[in-house]
């Protein structure tokens, strides 16, 4: 296996391999170019989106800024939205459904680490350059979720289709479908239902 095929299996692998180190490279320049435009420069701002995540669904806005380590190793589905400050680390597929919304300040980490530092420092080959054994687990959120502000995603979670989860969350299990969901560790909390309809809540209008 090549250290990319590695790292999109969950293996353990070399990060600065020459390909990885590059494509990480680009993404991260892509971000910032991304970062350094207006909201009102679509076309510019499309063209950026399109090299950086070109796996993305029709009217998905991403607010900027934004920080993706690979980007192509993301999808988003249609009409999703992130407000500032979105973070993916995307080293394992990330998988973003239709209508997801993102607070602000939200992280989606798919890397690893050993927790024995003696396999988690960084290592040095014969020509001097350093390195660091990692390895990393997907992310998926389904259809129809609310990520509230200041939620960390970890690496291995499914968050089911229609769950809110609560912000400041630190997401580090699957979150069943249709969930009310927060704190740290995040947990269900309780089922959404026809009872949570806006349209019952008579102060709001």
């Amino acid at each position: 296996m090549t250290e990319t095929e590695k790292m999109l299996a969950g293996k353990i692998y070399d990060p600065s391999e020459k390909s990885l180190a590059a494509q990480r490279t680009l993404a991260h320049k892509l971000s910032k170019q991304y970062n350094d435009t207006l909201e009102d420069e679509a076309e510019k701002r499309e063209a950026i989106l399109k090299e950086l995540i070109p796996n993305q669904g029709k009217d998905t806005y991403l607010q900027g800024p934004i920080q993706f380590d690979y980007g192509i190793y993301t999808t988003f589905g249609e009409r999703c939205y992130a407000n500032f400050n979105l973070v993916v680390l995307d080293t394992c597929p990330v998988t973003i459904g239709n209508h997801v919304f993102f607070g602000p300040n939200c992280t989606l980490a798919t890397p690893l680490h050993p927790y024995l530092p003696e396999e988690r420092n960084m290592r040095e080959k014969a020509d001097g350059s350093l390195y660091d054994l990692e390895y990393g687990a997907p992310i998926c959120i389904e259809d129809d979720c609310w990520i509230a502000a200041n939620v960390t995603i970890c690496g291995g979670v499914t968050i089911g289709k229609g769950c809110v989860i609560g912000a400041g969350s630190v997401v580090t299990r699957d979150i069943p479908a249709g969930s009310l969901a927060a704190g740290n560790p995040c947990r269900v909390i309780r089922p959404i239902t026809e009872q949570d309809s806006i349209y019952l809540k008579k102060q709001l209008f």
